[in-house]
């Protein structure tokens, strides 16, 4: 993988890696044919690197996770959800800026 600090999420860690997690976890639902997940992945990817030790950053392939996609009622690719507790705190259907992620992890 390019960048080490963006997690790869699947149906089997999804619960450790996301659920059960201290810190915030931001978690994008991709897939390889889809250009506007290709177009947010650099900026994803950025934030993975500053938010070490402070938030996850990662992705889970949707056409492999069928049943995280499933569970969270994800219809349209990309689709981000932010993490705090287990709970989802925020949700982005399509592409957004980076200062929009930001803010959504680092709200208390």
């Amino acid at each position: 993988m390019a960048n080490a600090n963006m997690l790869e999420f699947t149906d089997a860690n999804f619960e450790q890696e996301v659920l059960q997690s201290a810190n915030p976890v931001l978690v994008d639902f991709t897939a390889p044919w889809c250009p506007p997940c290709r177009a947010i992945a650099p900026t994803l990817e950025k934030l993975a690197n500053e938010y070490v030790g402070k938030a996850k950053v990662g992705k889970i392939d949707a056409d492999e996770n069928r049943d995280t996609l499933i569970k969270y009622r994800v219809q349209h690719l990309p689709t981000v959800l932010v993490f705090r507790d287990g709970q989802i705190s925020h949700e982005f259907r399509g592409l957004r800026t980076e200062r929009e992620y930001r803010e959504a992890l680092d709200h208390v």
